[in-house]
């Protein structure tokens, strides 16, 4: 019930000003000739799009990611089992970003810098790309578990290329080839006998896109292939399916994945749902601008 009351206190309470942001919905502009509007929030469900805040802009995303729903009413289709991630990002100019944010999910903090490279121009360069940084800490790992824990063992860091296409008013598409470096991985292990270990630096190509399907919704989707996984892990490849909603101050983005970590290397190292036998999270970012 808190959050849902914090939630509600987000929404602007002027009708009048909600009628003036509204009528930015969507615009689909070629500001000096570059591409705009190619996505509306900042991630795609999971992946980083190619957006950035503008320069002097504040935005503050609230992520909220239930547990598995396949445990039905016994959690009440995931709400008992709940993750949050709070997230602050600055625009410190229109083409370079800074952030940080907390997740409960291994009670992780992220640094992160998104940085624009080149942009998609009508009749001319035909992509947007973005460099995106991040660095975590893990704070969940305890040393009585790990004696021989180090802070260096915390951290990991992940580098993304970001290159998206506007293909035309309702259809953009991305890639995003990633590196992942984790300092500690696990060994993996059946039957009390060790099967594998994942490598420290891990490699993957998301995929992702949008479909506007009005002037206010889009339908969203983004899968990240992981290209040297352990063939014993037991970990799956991230996908996401979901909606957004642009209300003009805010997007609202709500959607299904197999993933409840939402930093890149949770859930691009960690995902542990699976599509098929129904083990799917279902959550939502929440995205305002100051």
């Amino acid at each position: 019930m808190r959050i849902l009351i914090f939630i509600l206190t987000l929404f602007p309470l002027s009708t009048i000003a909600q009628d003036d942001l509204l009528s930015e919905i969507d615009t689909d502009s070629t500001w000096a000739n570059y591409t705009d509007a190619t996505f509306k929030g900042l991630k795609i469900v999971n992946f980083e799009s190619t957006k950035l805040v503008a320069k002097n802009q504040f935005t503050f995303i609230v992520s909220h990611r239930f547990g598995s729903i396949e445990n039905g009413i016994d959690t009440f289709f995931g709400l008992d089992d709940a993750v949050t991630r709070l997230n602050f990002v600055y625009g410190i100019s229109d083409g370079f970003n800074v952030g940080v944010s907390r997740s409960s999910f291994n009670k992780t903090y992220q640094a992160s810098i998104k940085y624009r490279l080149l942009r998609q121009i009508k009749n001319g360069f035909p992509f947007t790309v973005v460099g995106h940084n991040e660095v975590f800490i893990n704070t969940g790992l305890e040393k009585d578990n790990l004696p021989l824990l180090e802070f260096k063992h915390r951290l990991s860091y992940t580098s993304q290329l970001l290159i998206s296409r506007k293909i035309n008013t309702n259809l953009s598409v991305e890639l995003a080839p990633t590196y992942l470096h984790e300092n500690l991985t696990s060994s993996i292990y059946n039957n009390d006998i060790k099967v594998g270990e994942q490598d420290n630096s891990q490699f993957a190509l998301g995929l992702g896109g949008r479909y506007k399907i009005s002037k206010r919704w889009s339908i969203n989707a983004d899968y990240g292939w992981h290209l040297n996984r352990d063939k014993n892990s037991p970990f799956k490849n991230p996908l996401s399916i979901g909606f957004d909603l642009e209300t003009g101050g805010h997007v609202f983005q709500m959607h299904f994945t197999n993933s409840q970590g939402m930093n890149t290397n949770t859930f691009l190292g960690q995902a542990t749902g699976d599509w098929a036998d129904g083990n799917i999270y279902f959550g939502f970012n929440l995205s305002r601008t100051f």
